[in-house]
């Protein structure tokens, strides 16, 4: 990979006694991922691969995410500087009492759906009463509570309501019948549900960008205190800046920015065919991005995470949640 050669070289360069820049002294930054290493976070192993931090003066480390691992409780526990969080995961911590303000959402819109059976005669979300749904928790099944609640059907249960199922990360619930939908993101599952032998007029899906209750993905969260010091400021500021060029390139070049990514993935997990369909769904999501923050999709996902009821994510509107002091400098 380039990052090797570009070590080779400058070691041969301090041999000779020549300092290349790239020796100087880099701003360190730990990036701490949502998830395992795949497309969904190919902005940033594209900005570390083609030099772009370098190019910013930082030495950016990347931190695969997995099932055990909670981006809120590693940023506060000071083993990140940046975390990648959906918004209602990081709203609700908030509210708990974790700081955190996000920075930059290069994810302008969800990924998020529900894949169901069609013989299950589910048309609309009403169909949803009676039946057994997969739903991802840590932290991602705000939505789901959420568009629930609005619709009024309790997530308890019985006739009139659904019966949750506690879905890993996999499609398999759907597969073997053991739910009538499960939680499915476009660029991911759904695919798995595809590879498996199941053809799509078998199956009839409901985005949350479709039916109005979409909630902010992937944003990029810091600490707020950390946020009163100029030198973060800064160096958030090349970070967000270079990881929006990551993600630029990774657009344009779908398939060498997958091939990036299965070349950083140390657990040999991913294939490239399945890295190049992620890739190429991902862009759908960060088109158009230039990592601001949009408040009227962070106000819609503010208002569907209040309509939980009795039960709501948070409770009241969240005060300095965000901040686009960084995405204003970073895009001078």
């Amino acid at each position: 990979m380039k990052r090797m050669m570009m070590a080779a070289a400058a070691a041969g360069a301090l041999m000779t006694g020549v300092a290349p820049a790239m020796a100087q002294d880099l701003d360190e930054v730990r990036l701490q991922l949502q998830w395992v290493t795949q497309a969904q976070f190919a902005g940033y192993y594209v900005a570390l691969e083609e030099g772009f931090y370098e190019e910013e003066g930082l030495d950016v480390e990347i931190l695969p995410g997995g099932p055990d691992i909670a981006p809120p409780q590693v940023l506060a526990g000071g083993g990140a500087d940046v975390m990648l969080n959906w918004m209602p995961s990081a709203l609700a911590a908030r509210e708990k009492g974790l700081p955190v303000v996000n920075i930059a959402q290069p994810f302008a819109s969800s990924g998020l759906m529900l894949t169901c059976w069609k013989d299950t005669g589910i048309t609309g979300p009403q169909d949803f009463k009676g039946k057994t749904i997969g739903v991802w928790f840590f932290g991602n099944e705000y939505p789901f509570l959420s568009w629930m609640s609005q619709e009024g059907i309790p997530t308890e249960g019985g006739e009139e309501g659904v019966t949750v199922l506690k879905q890993g990360f996999n499609v398999d619930p759907l597969i073997q019948r053991q739910a009538d939908c499960i939680s499915t993101m476009t660029y991911n599952e759904y695919g798995q549900v595809l590879d498996a032998g199941i053809s799509e007029d078998e199956l009839v899906t409901f985005k949350y960008e479709d039916m109005g209750v979409a909630t902010l993905e992937d944003g990029m969260w810091v600490l707020e205190e950390n946020l009163e010091d100029p030198e973060f400021v800064d160096k958030m500021t090349r970070f967000v800046r270079a990881s929006m060029k990551g993600w630029k390139w990774a657009e344009e070049n779908p398939e060498d920015a997958a091939q990036i990514v299965l070349d950083y993935d140390e657990t040999g997990a991913q294939t490239e065919a399945h890295q190049v369909r992620m890739m190429g769904e991902i862009a759908k999501l960060t088109e158009g991005s230039d990592g601001s923050l949009d408040e009227a999709a962070y106000q819609r996902t503010v208002d569907t995470l209040l309509a939980g009821g009795s039960d709501p994510v948070i409770s009241a509107v969240p005060e300095g949640a965000f901040t686009h002091e960084i995405t204003d400098a970073a895009l001078k």
